[in-house]
């Protein structure tokens, strides 16, 4: 895939297709496009080490979500609530949408 094109956006559904994650779903927080990277929530989680400040706090380990590419992500249909590729179109009213290859119907990010 190009660097910095992605048919992915914020707060989509989205599946894990490869990775130590594979099968779960989760919802995309942030897009990283230059990487070709998105953060998933309770995805691809690490463990922080902190070091502690002068103001009375002590170092601690913090879990945390890492960037996975987006080539193992697939984004989730709402209509027929299957994973499956994606498209985009130009409706005649001159707006681009992305619809779903299997049901044909569009996908808004809720």
């Amino acid at each position: 895939m190009a660097k910095g094109l992605t048919y992915l956006k914020k707060d989509d559904q989205v599946e894990v297709i490869a990775g130590k994650d594979k099968g779960r779903v989760g919802k995309i927080l942030r897009i990283f496009p230059d990487k070709d990277k998105a953060l998933v929530e309770r995805i691809n989680m690490i463990k922080r080490h902190t070091k502690g400040n002068e103001m009375n706090q002590q170092g601690q380990i913090v879990n945390r979500e890492a960037p996975i590419h987006i080539s193992n992500l697939q984004l989730i249909c709402p209509e027929c609530t299957k994973t499956g590729r994606i498209g985009k179109k130009v409706l005649e009213d001159g707006t681009k949408v992305r619809f779903c290859k299997s049901c044909g119907e569009s996908i808004e990010s809720k």
